[in-house]
């Protein structure tokens, strides 16, 4: 408890560092040298003596550019509307531009310029799951079994694009595309329109923003178009809607149908992301593009660190999509199991963490004293491991609990000589995980066991490896070592065991999830939700292997991938679902019937598990907890919010007018001071924050609850207790009358005695049909 304490006492002070980081970009010693700019705009300062907003861009741009130029620079003409990259006109007002650093700074006292922000590089954050989620299309008894109403739902993917050969997006038995829909589908090197049918209706690329910082694309080595070499895209759409797929298998791994959440909805791709990285500029004119389009569901698994709500432009972006009634999903990070990990946690995005399946993919450690340890693996390959034999096992490390450069695998950190012919163990960390195997395999090395340290834990992820190996957790890695380093001899020998159904306990929340909490407003509560993200079949790319080392020339229809980016769209999947079924919901409506639902126990009846330590996890790893798609269906009630609500929001983050423009845009947003605190939002998680001063003991925040279920229905309120406050809650009832109707209640928080870390419980309103479930995190703030 007392490293517990240690470790909350220095999260309280980085509090004050944390509200107020802006995202961090390359600094450059000469103020003369450009890179893309982000430049929000008010779109009602238009001058009258402009006809449209291009040109007013292009004319403020000429009037702050440098007319200095060097002698390289002497027969380049200074135009501003070639500086201008993008400009954005739905999702968010404004343009993208090459600016200097003065220029962007003089930029920023133009009438109407609301915020001035340096480019951003987002990254990526890198079948059984329909199934463990309880979704069952082909049964025509199940609430979800598929029905003409899905069809009408485009969900936007922006990512690396799309592979439209795989079988995932086959159009069979889609009606035409729906008439909201205003997308296209955009020509390139390896994509013709005719690579786009009722699946998948739209396909974009956006790359201005990466080449005015990185250089023209080598069109060579990349497809300047919407085609994925990636696979990354083509996995996370898949994963989204998905087409059915019979034996769908990654070398005879998790064989079965692949399908995805919402197989009946389309699906649209924006590519945004090329081999050096996504860059802002690019990601906000796919999302104004989509929003222009007409996507009903945005799902983006790719983050770039935390800042402050106006200076984050992918937040801005995602403020518009909602006001135009498109539900964003994003993912919640891999920074896990380090706290305060998170990206994405503006409350109008619905931040997605990651958990395991009951699916597993195990394999054995023999050790020549006849120990068997486990672990996890996708090795299937040319290369085999007798098991009647053992081989000689290495470990180049000097102790069993500390890595070094050689114990890491690292590219030429292996001596050939001390490893040719040997199983090698290396260490977790660095590198990619399949890159050590490569290091292993080019150093005459025969096996390798990836052993975990303290960072990932017990955490095992499964990799499709180009030799014999396969990875096992923290205590199982540190028997291994210390076997090897204390035997003169050491032997081991691998076994791969397949696929294994029924794993208990699970879920369980992945360590690679970034965690909680929100530093950036603690009242408000992510992540948001957890879904699958650990060992993901879908759809792949046929431009990459399965590991995808440029040295892999296997070639497969589906991968399996772990990481946040797999866990978003399986929401992302959801959420088109519950728009089909409930096209007059909100996203704040989508949102709320995703959260109350949640479960936080696991198949044995168990709280939900961290895989970091084994301890039950909190709802700063889980969220509300986990997706329960079949009771979001029917939550009985929702907490709904509108434009308004979440602008009322940011009034209370202390931002200045003109940062709050970036929010409002033209329309008639303005603070009506609705709300008494950040934590009176009505979001479905309850977040109360007794700052540091002892004489404020008692906090209230309210709620509003709106019936989605029954006309005539009574909900009565349940509070878990916990030790540091009392809770109360009035009414204690709730008595509903009609649909769509809204009641609303609050609930007091009186403190005891304050606690050292926050404590954690829930509040439940039950009909005895319907649990509308909201977490309670109650946090005592120290001085600092």
């Amino acid at each position: 408890m007392t490293g517990n304490l240690v470790k909350w006492l220095m999260l309280l002070c980085l509090t004050c560092y944390l509200t107020t980081t802006t995202t961090i970009s390359v600094s450059t010693p000469n103020s003369s040298m450009k890179k893309t700019y982000i430049v929000h705009m008010d779109k009602a300062e238009l001058p009258e003596t402009f006809t449209d907003h291009h040109q007013w861009y292009s004319t403020m741009v000429n009037s702050v550019a440098d007319k200095l130029k060097t002698q390289d620079e002497a027969t380049e003409e200074e135009d501003g509307e070639e500086r201008i990259i993008y400009t954005y006109q739905t999702a968010l007002h404004g343009f993208a531009a090459t600016l200097s650093e003065v220029e962007a700074k003089k930029l920023e006292g133009k009438n109407g310029v609301v915020a001035v922000l340096p480019e951003t590089v987002y990254q990526l954050h890198t079948t059984r799951s329909p199934e463990f989620l309880g979704l069952h299309p082909e049964d025509s008894t199940s609430v979800w079994s598929e029905s003409l109403s899905d069809h009408d739902v485009v969900v936007g993917v922006l990512d690396t694009g799309i592979w439209p050969e795989s079988q995932s997006f086959n159009d069979t038995g889609l009606t035409p595309v729906p008439s909201h829909w205003k997308g296209i589908c955009e020509t390139g090197r390896g994509f013709t329109k005719l690579n786009c049918n009722r699946k998948i209706v739209g396909a974009r690329v956006f790359y201005r923003g990466y080449e005015a910082a990185t250089g023209k694309i080598n069109e060579q080595d990349e497809y300047k178009s919407p085609r994925d070499q990636d696979g990354h895209g083509t996995h996370t759409a898949a994963t989204v809607a998905g087409f059915p797929v019979r034996g769908a298998n990654l070398l005879g791994y998790a064989s079965g149908t692949a399908r995805g959440m919402a197989p009946g909805a389309r699906v649209a791709a924006y590519k945004v992301c090329w081999a050096g990285g996504c860059f802002s500029s690019d990601i906000l004119s796919a999302v104004d593009q989509a929003v222009a389009d007409g996507v009903n569901v945005l799902s983006i698994s790719l983050g770039g660190g935390i800042s402050s709500y106006y200076r984050d432009s992918l937040s801005i972006a995602a403020f518009g999509a909602m006001e135009s009634g498109v539900f964003v999903s994003c993912s919640a990070g891999n920074g896990g199991p380090d706290p305060v990990s998170l990206t994405n946690v503006s409350p109008w995005i619905t931040t997605v963490g990651a958990s395991t399946m009951d699916r597993d993919f195990p394999a054995t450690v023999k050790l020549g004293n006849r120990q068997i340890l486990s672990g996890v693996s996708l090795y299937r390959g040319r290369m085999n491991l007798s098991l009647r034999k053992q081989y000689p096992l290495v470990y180049m490390g000097s102790n069993s609990s500390s890595p070094d450069p050689s114990s890491l695998c690292l590219e030429g950190t292996l001596n050939p000589k001390a490893v040719a012919g040997k199983i090698v163990i290396c260490d977790r960390g660095i590198s990619p995980r399949v890159q050590k195997g490569q290091v292993v395999k080019d150093a005459g090395g025969i096996g390798m066991i990836l052993a975990n340290t303290a960072s990932s834990g017990e955490e095992l992820v499964a990799d499709c490896h180009l030799l014999p190996a396969l990875s096992v957790g923290e205590i199982a890695g540190k028997a291994i070592k210390s076997y090897a380093l204390r035997n003169s001899k050491p032997t081991a020998t691998l076994a791969f065991l397949g696929t294994k159904l029924g794993v208990r306990p699970s879920p369980i929340v992945a360590s690679f999830s970034s965690r909680g909490p929100n530093f950036l407003t603690l009242e408000i509560l992510k992540p948001d939700v957890i879904a699958p993200g650990v060992n993901i079949l879908a759809a792949w790319t046929g431009k990459a292997g399965p590991s995808g080392l440029p040295t892999d020339h296997r070639r497969v229809n589906f991968n399996i991938l772990s990481g946040t980016s797999m866990s978003c769209p399986h929401v992302s999947g959801v959420a088109a679902l519950l728009k089909a079924r409930h096209p007059e919901w909100s996203p704040a409506a989508i949102k709320s019937a995703l959260m109350t639902t949640a479960y936080v126990h696991d198949n044995t009846h168990n709280p939900l598990r961290d895989n970091s330590d084994a301890a039950p996890s909190t709802p700063f790893d889980h969220g509300a907890g986990h997706i329960n798609p079949s009771r979001a269906l029917d939550p009985g009630l929702v907490y709904d919010l509108g434009p308004q609500d979440y602008f009322e929001f940011l009034c209370t983050q202390m931002l200045t007018p003109p940062q709050l423009k970036a929010f409002s845009k033209s329309s008639n947003h303005s603070c009506r001071h609705a709300l008494a605190n950040p934590g009176d939002l009505n979001y479905p998680a309850l977040s109360v924050v007794f700052p540091e001063h002892p004489s404020l003991s008692v906090l209230t925040l309210h709620r509003t609850v709106t019936n989605v279920g029954p006309p005539t229905s009574k909900y009565v309120s349940r509070v878990s207790p916990l030790k540091g406050v009392t809770v109360t809650v009035q009414p204690r009832t709730l008595q509903f009358t009609s649909k769509i109707q809204k009641l609303s209640y609050k609930i007091t928080f009186t403190t005891k005695s304050r606690q050292p870390l926050p404590e954690f419980g829930g509040l439940v309103w039950s009909d005895g049909v319907h649990k509308v479930r909201s977490p309670i995190v109650v946090t005592w703030l120290v001085p600092i």
